[in-house]
C-alpha cells in the first residue's frame, strides 16, 4: 500500500514541478562536481508538504537515502575546503546525523530568502546553516532546540571604526545585508538603508570593496572571516544589535526536528559538539543539550 501511495504522490509531483519555484543552485559534497540534478532532485524535488504518502519525514529521508541540507556559504558553519567539500560546524553536524539515519548527505545552496518554500516543495529536508530561530522559522517551519548563540554585529572597515560604537551612530551609513536572514531583519527593526545581497560573504565583499559602508553578519561569521590573519583584515565589527539562538529548520510538525535533537544530545553528550566547536572555533558559542 505504501508503495502505491508512494507512486501516485510522484505522479502528482511531476504534474507540480511545472509550477516549482526553486531558490538555489545545488552544489554537493558527496556527488561529483558540476553534476546539474542529485538523486534527491529528481525523485522528490516536486512533493510538497501536504504529500500524503510521507508517513514521516525520517522515513522518507531513508527511502530514498539521502538527507538533503539547504545552506549558503557560511564560514564557519558551511563552506568549502580547498576540494570543494563542505565542511563546517553545521556540515560536519549534518553528516553525523546523516549517518544516524542510515543515509547520505547532500548540501543544497539556496536563497536563504526562499528557504521556506524550499522545505516545503521538499527541494531540501531541512536548514543547517547558522539559522536563527526567528518568527518566520517557527511560525512557518519547526525548529530544533538551540545549539548555539549568535548575535548580529556592524562590521566596518577598521580605520573608521572609533566612529561607530554604538547603534544611534549609524543611521548614516549604507549597510549590505543577505536577503531574508536575521541581519536584515535587525538592520529594518534598527530603521538602517540598506541593500539586500545573496549571502553573508557577499554583504563582507561590500564592505572591503567600499560599495557599503558596512554590512550586517552573524558574530560567528564575523569572528571567522574579519581582522588580523583572516580574509577580510582591514574589516572589524563593533555594535551587537541582536542576540539569538540557532536551531536547525525542519518541515512544519516534522518528526525529523525530534530525530536531530535526539542525536544533538547524543552528540553533545559523547563530546562531539564540544570537539567540532573547538576545531572552527565557536566553544563560547554552545548551548548544553539537556
Amino acid at each position: 500500500m505504501k508503495r502505491k501511495l508512494t507512486a501516485l504522490a510522484l505522479a502528482l509531483g511531476l504534474t507540480l514541478s511545472l509550477a516549482a519555484c526553486g531558490g538555489g543552485t545545488a552544489s554537493t559534497a558527496d556527488t561529483p562536481a558540476g553534476s546539474s540534478e542529485s538523486p534527491a532532485a529528481e525523485n522528490t524535488a516536486a512533493q510538497t508538504s501536504e504529500t500524503p504518502a510521507a508517513e514521516s519525514d525520517v522515513a522518507y529521508i531513508q527511502d530514498k537515502g539521502t538527507l538533503v541540507v539547504g545552506i549558503t556559504e557560511f564560514a564557519p558553519m558551511d563552506y568549502q575546503d580547498e576540494n570543494g567539500e563542505w565542511i563546517g560546524f553545521d556540515a560536519d553536524l549534518a553528516r553525523k546525523v546523516a549517518e544516524a539515519l542510515g543515509v547520505e548527505v547532500e548540501f543544497s545552496v539556496i536563497d536563504w530568502n526562499n528557504k521556506l518554500m524550499e522545505l516545503d516543495s521538499r527541494t531540501v529536508d531541512c536548514l543547517w546553516n547558522g539559522m536563527t530561530i526567528t518568527d518566520e522559522i517557527t511560525g512557518g517551519a519547526s525548529a530544533t532546540n538551540p545549539y548555539a548563540t549568535n548575535a548580529q554585529v556592524v562590521v566596518l572597515k577598521a580605520d573608521v571604526a572609533g566612529d561607530y560604537q554604538d547603534a544611534a551612530s549609524l543611521s548614516g551609513l549604507n549597510f549590505a545585508v543577505e536577503a531574508g536572514s536575521a541581519g536584515e531583519a535587525a538592520a529594518q527593526e534598527a530603521g538602517l538603508t540598506y541593500v539586500s545581497v545573496s549571502d553573508q560573504a557577499t554583504a563582507l565583499m561590500e564592505v572591503s570593496s567600499g560599495t557599503s559602508d558596512a554590512c550586517i553578519v552573524d558574530l560567528l561569521m564575523a569572528g571567522a572571516m574579519i581582522g588580523e590573519g583572516t580574509s577580510y583584515p582591514d574589516l572589524t565589527y563593533t555594535v551587537h544589535l541582536t542576540e539569538e539562538d540557532y536551531g536547525v529548520g525542519c518541515r512544519k510538525g516534522s518528526d525529523l526536528t525530534d530525530f536531530i535533537n535526539e542525536q544533538l544530545k547524543v552528540l553533545y553528550d559523547d563530546g562531539t559538539i564540544a570537539e567540532l566547536a573547538e576545531q572552527y572555533g565557536i566553544s563560547d558559542n554552545i548551548v548544553p543539550q539537556e
